[in-house]
């Protein structure tokens, strides 16, 4: 035990070593438009297994600030994500709804051990990103994806117009 008090720093290091979580990091970009009439987009991101089931919600960016909740009710033109989940859920939820995003780019890391991923078992998936602006256009993105992931892997792409690039990062 003195040992240790006379290297605190040797105890971190080795305590940090023993503690590996795998994660998905996913960056997801909001491309600034140059357009006469300009609203953030609602955005849904989503896990489904290989054969397009619906497997878990990860975040859902609307405004949930409107009056009455009328936010909510814009939330079928993410036509794909309400059809597969949205409409059995009552909004807000904690933990996945969150306010619209402006332009820029976003990084989401859910690691084994948070809600969202926690018990994931083991296959082939998509991760799922679709966003929907009013006075503006729809945009589905897919990234498949193997968890748990036996080395590190990265993928990504580029959206045409709603979304900018989303790079999706596994890590084992």
């Amino acid at each position: 035990m003195k040992l240790l008090r006379s290297f605190p720093s040797l105890v971190l290091v080795l305590g940090s070593a023993c503690v590996v979580a795998e994660e998905l990091v996913l960056d997801v970009e909001i491309p600034a438009l140059n357009v006469a009439e300009y609203h953030k987009p609602y955005v849904a991101i989503w896990i489904e297994n290989s054969k397009g089931q619906h497997q878990r919600n990860l975040a859902l960016w609307y405004d949930h600030d409107m009056r009455d909740d009328e936010g909510s009710k814009w939330l079928k033109d993410l036509r794909l994500w309400w059809r597969r989940s949205g409409r059995q859920l009552s909004m807000p939820v904690d933990g996945l709804s969150g306010a619209t995003r402006p332009a820029g780019t976003y990084e989401l890391t859910f690691s084994n051990k948070s809600q969202a991923i926690h018990g994931l078992p083991a296959g082939e998936y998509q991760l799922v990103v679709e966003a929907a602006r009013e006075v503006g256009g729809r945009e589905l993105l897919k990234l498949p994806f193997q968890w748990p992931a036996e080395s590190s892997i990265e993928t990504s792409q580029q959206g045409s117009n709603e979304l900018g690039r989303v790079k999706l990062t596994v890590q084992p």
